[in-house]
């Protein structure tokens, strides 16, 4: 009994001690387990603090690199600010100035007008004093002579006409000398000005386009079999084509530049083809001209976008365009009017009138060029009837009729256009002449000079732009040599169409001969 008593008690011990190493090891793995929550938690805390130091870190940076830009920003702005200013100051500068010349040409218009007011006095005391010379004269007569007073009188009207007569005449000379030193000068400067704004290249349009080929063979297939391909071209476009001995080229040659471009897209196309036969040809030669009409609509909206113009029918807008397939004298019709539109409205703008208006009266000045081979009558009255079908402002429709001198300018800016007009046409190299032309208007203003009474002989010089005129110095006495210079004038202005000015030389000489035996 006792050994098993003590076998239970070694078991109870065991299973006692079992149990508490159990309890002592739960513990000690919770004690460990907790531990390693604590060093985690700890660590958790540390990468929180540290991600919240980067944060802020990166936070600070980011506002510090946006101060940065906002402060580059802000002077840049300053910057702009300040050049504007600028800008602003030399424009109110200029303005100034200007404002300056135009009170001193104020001052000087007053001036001369106070000069003629004096003497227009200077007349009326000249002629107080005449009529007691007259009356005084009369008396004496009377008393001397015993003529009656009314022979008297008609003796001394005579007289007194007769020097009156060359008094007046040695004024208004004098007068009309200074005014046209100040007008003269006054215009030079504004139209110098206003060349000096614009300047345009020269570049005269040909009557030929030459069409370059891969190679010589594609001139046969040009020409066709018994020449059908060239007979085909030549009729249905309107243009003559010039097969020579150049080497990998063709020839068109026409006066009508619009047949001669789209001929010459026809036969571009038919080249890079390479089906070269009639059908072919007429039916890239429809094609072609649907194209041209869009090209043309593109040309007349190009001219409006470059002067600054809106508000155009569409109508209107092609048959701008066209002009761009119109010559005068080898001069392009679309870049005369266009250049015209530009000079006018610098013009304008020197003289204080609407630049738009102006503009658009220089654009639209030779319209009626665009199609007065479609329609009878002057490129003037036709311009006239499309401003009035398009209900363009009367100042336009009066500067297209007034622009050759064929109606009065009733606006400053009709005067302006003609200007324009005539500024354009006569610049060196803008126009071609031919040597018949060239030759009949030498002979013309050689004729217009010999017609008048008085002139012995007159010569055109300096080609063209000059008339010299020679007078019979019995029959002509130095104030009727600037009567016949003003009446030549008059009658060119009337009768003739030039380009430029025409200057007119009257000369009076007198000759005393003797001969010596």
């Amino acid at each position: 009994m006792s050994g098993i008593g003590f076998s239970i008690l070694l078991v109870i011990i065991g299973l006692a001690t079992g149990v508490g190493a159990t309890f002592v090891g739960n513990r000690l793995k919770e004690n460990n387990a907790s531990s390693k929550v604590d060093k985690m938690l700890n660590q958790a805390k540390k990468d929180a603090e540290k991600i919240k130091r980067d944060a802020i870190l990166e936070q600070k940076e980011e506002q510090h690199r946006l101060k940065m830009e906002l402060d580059k920003e802000i002077k840049e702005k300053k910057e702009e600010i300040k050049e504007s200013e600028a800008r602003l100051l030399q424009r109110e500068s200029n303005m100034d100035k200007r404002d300056e010349m135009y009170q001193k040409r104020e001052l000087a218009l007053d001036e001369r007008e106070a000069k003629l007011t004096d003497g227009l006095n200077e007349i009326q005391n000249e002629k107080s004093k005449v009529e007691e010379i007259k009356k005084e004269q009369l008396d004496l007569l009377e008393k001397i002579s015993g003529f009656s007073k009314d022979k008297a009188r008609e003796l001394v009207m005579k007289q007194v006409k007769e020097n009156m007569t060359k008094e007046i005449s040695e004024y208004i000379r004098e007068q009309e000398n200074e005014a046209k030193l100040v007008a003269d000068k006054t215009a030079k400067e504004m139209i110098v000005m206003s060349m000096q704004k614009y300047a345009a290249d020269i570049a005269s349009d040909q009557t030929v386009t030459v069409v370059e080929l891969p190679n010589e063979e594609m001139k046969g297939r040009i020409i066709g079999r018994e020449g059908r391909n060239i007979r085909t071209i030549e009729a249905i476009t309107g243009v003559d084509l010039i097969i020579d001995d150049t080497p990998e080229a063709v020839v068109l040659s026409s006066f009508d530049p619009l047949r001669r471009e789209i001929a010459y897209v026809t036969l571009q196309t038919l080249i890079k083809d390479g089906r070269i036969h009639p059908t072919r040809i007429e039916e890239l030669y429809d094609k072609v001209c649907k194209d041209m009409k869009q090209k043309i609509i593109e040309f007349g909206q190009e001219a409006t976008f470059e002067l600054g113009l809106t508000k155009f029918d569409p109508e209107l807008i092609e048959t701008i365009g066209k002009l761009h397939f119109r010559t005068s004298y080898g001069q392009n019709a679309l870049q005369h009017s266009i250049e015209v539109g530009h000079l006018s409205g610098l013009l304008a703008a020197e003289l204080g009138e609407n630049v738009a208006l102006a503009k658009r009266a220089g654009l639209l000045h030779d319209i009626g060029k665009a199609i007065d081979h479609e329609v009878e009558g002057s490129h003037v009255e036709i311009g006239v009837d499309i401003a009035k079908k398009y209900k363009e402002d009367e100042v336009v429709i009066n500067a297209i009729a007034s622009h050759h001198g064929d109606t009065k300018a009733d606006s400053v800016i009709a005067v302006i256009v003609a200007i324009a007009d005539a500024l354009s046409a006569s610049r060196p190299g803008a126009r071609n002449d031919s040597l018949e032309n060239y030759i009949k208007r030498l002979t013309q203003l050689e004729e217009v000079g010999n017609n008048i009474e008085g002139v012995e002989k007159a010569f055109a010089v300096q080609a063209g732009r000059e008339l010299r005129v020679i007078v019979k110095p019995e029959e002509v006495d130095d104030l009727g040599a600037h009567k016949i210079a003003r009446d030549v004038k008059e009658k060119i202005e009337e009768t003739m169409k030039y380009p430029g000015t025409i200057k007119i030389t009257v000369v009076r000489e007198t000759r005393a001969q003797e001969e010596a035996k």
